[in-house]
């Protein structure tokens, strides 16, 4: 079972650099969503392992958690394919999929490489799925698909967690953002 880090050790989670959101009037700050557990999907549209597991998980968490305590954002993160994978196709797979979460497409870097917020959260590919608690603190960073059942223990877990843990209110050493665990079936790694 994947399990979440230390809220003593969590690290405050970046902010996202995005260029362009789908599915909101207005772009998505994560400051602003303190309070709410935050899932947040990094996928690309042709990632197979996205389009079958990672997507569909976080369509289905947005549907059961809308209007409560939990936000789920997709982040769009090129990294390989740039020229096919444009913000307007990108618009069409949402439109033709009926993803219904807020999208945001993660900020290229300028040389066809690994785009900003993807570098920033030490993304080794996708799918990856973060948490970040109800303080704004990175508590589950996965790459790959996480079983539904796992996933929903985590949310439910940072949920439930007293106030004084969800504020952060313990600063202790933090742990460096590079994701622990190995690469999976079903997923496209970052080429190094």
């Amino acid at each position: 079972m994947t399990a979440l880090y230390d809220p003593r050790q969590a690290l405050p989670a970046p902010p996202l650099q995005t260029t362009q959101w789908l599915n909101t009037p207005h772009p998505i700050d994560l400051a602003a969503l303190r309070g709410k557990v935050v899932v947040l999907h990094a996928f690309q549209m042709l990632c197979p392992g996205c389009v079958m597991q990672g997507l569909p998980q976080a369509e289905r968490v947005h549907r059961l958690f809308r209007n409560q305590d939990v936000a789920v954002i997709g982040l769009h993160s090129v990294f390989e394919h740039h020229a096919v994978m444009t913000p307007q196709a990108l618009d069409a797979f949402v439109h033709e999929y009926r993803w219904s979460f807020p999208i945001g497409i993660d900020q290229p870097d300028g040389r066809d490489g690994i785009p900003l917020t993807m570098r920033t959260y030490a993304l080794r590919g996708t799918p990856s799925l973060i948490l970040i608690d109800r303080a704004g603190r990175l508590r589950l960073h996965h790459f790959g698909h996480l079983d539904d059942l796992v996933l929903g223990a985590a949310i439910g877990q940072l949920l439930s967690e007293p106030a004084s843990v969800a504020a952060g209110q313990d600063d202790a050493e933090r742990p460096s953002l590079e994701p622990p665990g190995d690469c999976a079936q079903g997923v496209c790694a970052v080429r190094t």
